[in-house]
Formats: structure tokens, sequence, C-alpha cells
């Protein structure tokens, strides 16, 4: 598809502008989405609520994206995707101002709520609006780009949350991400090109995916990476607090380190992914499970636990780019359903590892959820195998 065919009045500059207001829009999506894991001592005791409870305004935000995305190709068919995108990010606003003046903790899920529908919606149709913003032959950079937002938010938004929180607290670190929020807003109102509404798709047609075998193999694989990865991530801060014993400026270095491991790993896999995505998508969760049981033993020594998160930052941040690249392959004639089934299976993988990890932590011990997640990733490795199973059907 060409930009021609979207709008003839639209031009190139405008079409690389909007691309750039989606990079940022995933950028505070994945701010405002992980902020919680840098932040999650204080919240935890200014709301009155265990460790582990916080770190379910991780898997509240996925609870609701899964319910989102299975629902948005259906319902976004029936108007402008310009005027639902703005509306997503509208909703963003709302949520983190809710959360930067949540009195209690049930207000904190509400908040989260909301933007586990921003989250939902919004990545269920980056790839498929990507798609029709640029020319077939842009896709891939235009993705890269829309990834390159997810890289700088990883890296910068976690240190820079702990850090500020420290100074200004936690709800001054959400108030401060809002007025980012506002001026994507504006951005996208300049830049994004009228995209006309299509036939809607079935909610029928996404789970109807799930009877190709690729597919079906597929979201396990997904579901068991993530949740490994999550079931981790989301409780390093207890981890390295309780563990490793480093203190809020060590903590943001260390998360900071994490974080620009990310441009590696994404650049790393983006390099790769054409001549090595199906070992990628085995090798991936397997060298992960390595780092993770690394970083346990490793983790009493400051300078050993930040080589083993420079390890973890990088090959997690190209597991993502590896499964995207995988959908555009292995569901090309359904994106808009396989992006909503991808993202579903995702935030639903999400919702559970921090779930997961949560228990983990509160009943056993500092290091249990490490150990979760590694059985996890582990199971995800024997689910893909080599990768054959993942390949389309001919």
């Amino acid at each position: 598809m060409t930009v021609l065919a979207i709008q003839p009045a639209v031009s190139r500059r405008q079409v690389w502008s909007a691309v750039g207001s989606m990079a940022l829009c995933v950028a505070m999506l994945i701010a405002a989405e992980f902020m919680p894991v840098s932040l999650l001592t204080p919240i935890a005791a200014d709301l009155h609520a265990t460790q582990g409870m916080a770190g379910q305004a991780i898997s509240i935000s996925g609870l609701f994206a899964v319910v989102t995305s299975l629902l948005i190709a259906s319902i976004a068919g029936r108007f402008n995707r310009r005027h639902v995108l703005m509306t997503l990010t509208a909703m963003m606003l709302a949520s983190l101002l809710l959360i930067a003046e949540a009195t209690s903790f049930t207000v904190l899920m509400v908040a989260r709520a909301l933007l586990g529908c921003v989250i939902g919606g919004f990545w269920s149709l980056a790839t498929a609006t990507i798609m029709r913003l640029v020319p077939e032959g842009d896709v891939p950079k235009a993705l890269g780009l829309m990834f390159m937002g997810n890289a700088m938010a990883t890296a910068f938004a976690a240190p820079i949350g702990s850090y500020l929180g420290g100074i200004i607290g936690w709800r001054g670190v959400f108030w401060g991400l809002a007025p980012i929020v506002v001026v994507n807003l504006l951005w996208q109102w300049a830049s994004l090109p009228s995209m006309p509404p299509r036939a809607a798709n079935p909610v029928g047609k996404l789970f109807g995916l799930l009877k190709r075998r690729n597919v079906a193999f597929a979201m396990v694989g997904v579901m068991l990476t993530f949740a490994g990865a999550f079931a981790t991530f989301t409780y390093l801060r207890p981890f390295l607090e309780g563990y490793t014993r480093v203190n809020v400026a060590q903590l943001s270095l260390l998360l900071l380190a994490l974080g620009l491991a990310g441009f590696v790993g994404t650049h790393g896999a983006t390099a790769l992914i054409k001549r090595y995505l199906y070992g990628l998508l085995w090798s991936l969760p397997l060298a992960l499970a390595v780092v993770t049981l690394a970083l346990v033993a490793l983790g009493h020594w400051l300078w050993g636990a930040a080589a083993v998160l420079l390890a973890w930052g990088t090959i997690n941040s190209a597991i993502p780019v590896a499964w995207s690249t995988w959908l555009s392959q292995g569901i090309r004639d359904e994106p808009e359903s396989g992006g909503g089934l991808m993202v579903a299976a995702i935030q639903l993988s999400i919702m559970l590892g921090a779930e997961f990890g949560g228990v983990l932590l509160d009943h056993l011990s500092i290091t249990a959820p490490l150990f979760g997640g590694t059985a996890l990733l582990a199971l995800a490795v024997l689910v893909i195998g080599k990768g054959r199973r993942l390949e389309p059907q001919t």
C-alpha cells in the first residue's frame, strides 16, 4: 500500500512526522506502563500495600490490555484511525493524572486499568497503522523507528523515575510525564492524516487464527517468554535493594545500564533478524534464562550485578523485535487481527508473570521470582523448539 492510497495530499514529510508521533506515544506508553517497577517500594509504602501487591499495578494494566486488544480491531474499524489514536492518547493522559493523585490502592488500580485499555488498543493497531501510513518498502524502517521509542523509554524511564522519585516523590514523577503526553497529543493532531474507517474485523476472525498450527505454537511460546521475563523484571528493584544492597543512586545507575543495553539489543536483533529469525525466537529466551540465573549467582556483588544486568537488558530488548518480525511474516494476511492476538498474548503473559513473581516474592524469598522466571523461559524454549513449528503453512 502506498501513501497516496491513503490520502493524496499527505506529503512524505508529514507521513514520517506521523510515524514520529507514534514513536513518542510508544515511549510514553512504555514509560507509564513500567514506571512502577522503579518506584515499587515508595508506592507500596505510601499506599499501605506490600511490594507484591504494588506489583499488581503492572498486572492490572495487563488484564485490561488483554480485553481491549481482543476487541479493538472490531471497534476501531468503525472510526477514523486518526481519531482512535488521539482518543487513546488522551486516555493515557487521564490515567497519568489519576495515578499522580491516587489517594488509595483502589484508585491506583482504576488508573492502571485505564492505562491498560490504552496499551492494548494502541499496540494492537500500531503495525496495521504503520502499514497504512507508509509504502510497503518503508514498513520495516517505520517499525524500527517506532521500536526506537520503546528502547528510549526502556533506557531512561526507570532510572530517571527512580532518581526523581527520591527527589520529588513518586507522584511527582507521574505529574512530570503529563506535559509530554500533551505535546504528543498536539503532535498527533498536527501530523496524523485522515485514515477513514474500514470494514470491522469480527472477534471470531481473531480467534480463528489460532486454528493455524504455527500461530497456536507461537502464542504459547510468546506467552511463556514474556511471562518469564516479567516475573523477573517486575521485581528487580526489591531484588537489587534487598539482595545486592544498593542505594537509590546505585539503583538508578543499574536501571540506566539495563535500559541502555536495550539499544544494543534492538540494533543487534534488527541486524540479525533477516537471516536468523527462527533461531533468535528460541535462543533469546534460553539466553535470558541463563543470564537470570547468573544474576542470582553474582547479585551479591555490585559489579557482578551490573555486568549481568547489561546482558539481561540486551537480550530482553531483542525479544519483542523478533516476535514483531515473526508477526509480519507469520500472519501477514491479517495484520490487525494478528496484532490484536499477539498483544493479547503478550499482555496476558505480563499480567500472569507479574502475578506469579509477586506471589513468589511475598511467600518464598527475594530470589524466588528469578527462579520462577527462569522456569517459564525454559518452557518457552521447549515449546518453540528450533522454530519450524512457527513457520507459515503453505
